[in-house]
């Protein structure tokens, strides 16, 4: 099979923080060298495309703000398309509420205007947002979306909580569960990847250190999935985990095999 594109995770695979991971950009250069369209698909939504353009292109990978989805712009994406005239209650960050109202949606902090509730990882998640959720959710019957549904976001030196956090506190007061989730490994972030690589699944390589969300979304695509075991997970949780990946490499240095291999 020949490949033509590549959908690459950010965080734990490209960097951790704001330190490169080793052979990571020399990895992406490979991949675009050997002619693969490229597209960066974060979960992350705590900051503007164009943050994560910066961030790269000083960290010697060349990027353009069309390199990049986050869970927030397709959460705006899919938002706008689908209930456009929905306001929508933030449980998220600054960037989230910057995505939404530059896809034209109208934003809330009125529970009982809501009505779509969008949780994601909060800095300032408290007491208050949780008792709003439950307002909108039981009493205004609004729509319950989230970014995405990682547990844990790896940072230099460890981890923090992600939106997991939040999305079980709003599901385990309110007693619903999400209606839609939109980030990885959600098929709508998928489609949308797709979609702008102008390319078939089978084509396509799913490269990312989250079983759970980048391998588990490349799989069930039919993409060829690599794991770099750079991120989050480890040895020990591949042996317990009822997904693989296809290839599991220490670091990106590893791609130019796999895309030698599929040429």
């Amino acid at each position: 099979m020949t490949y033509t594109s590549a959908i690459i995770d950010l965080d734990g695979t490209v960097y951790r923080g704001d330190s490169l991971v080793e052979n990571a950009a020399e990895g992406v250069r490979t991949v675009r060298k050997a002619g693969l369209s490229t597209l960066f698909v974060t979960n992350k939504p705590i900051d503007r495309r164009e943050k994560y353009c910066e961030k790269l292109n000083a960290l010697g990978i060349d990027c353009s703000s069309d390199d990049i989805i986050t869970s927030a712009t397709a959460s705006a994406d899919y938002l706008s398309a689908q209930y456009p005239e929905r306001e929508i209650y933030v449980i998220g960050e600054d960037a989230l509420v910057a995505e939404l109202r530059a896809a034209g949606l109208k934003t809330t902090t009125d529970p009982e205007r809501a009505g779509t509730v969008i949780a994601s990882l909060d800095f300032g998640f408290d007491y208050q947002v949780l008792q709003d959720a439950l307002i909108a959710l039981t009493e205004n019957d609004a729509l319950f979306v989230a970014t995405n549904p990682d547990r844990t976001c790896p940072v230099d030196g460890g981890e923090i909580p992600d939106a997991a956090g939040m999305i079980g506190a709003i599901e385990g007061v309110a007693g619903q569960e999400l209606d839609q989730l939109i980030g990885k490994p959600s098929n709508v972030i998928l489609q949308m990847a797709l979609e702008r690589l102008g390319s078939e699944p089978e084509r396509c390589l799913m490269i990312g250190d989250r079983l759970g969300t980048d391998i588990r979304m490349g799989n069930q695509a039919g993409m060829e999935t690599v794991l770099p075991l750079t991120g989050v997970t480890s040895t020990a949780d591949l042996a317990e985990s009822d997904v693989s990946a296809d290839h599991v490499v220490t670091d990106l240095s590893e791609l130019a095999a796999i895309v030698e291999n599929g040429q």
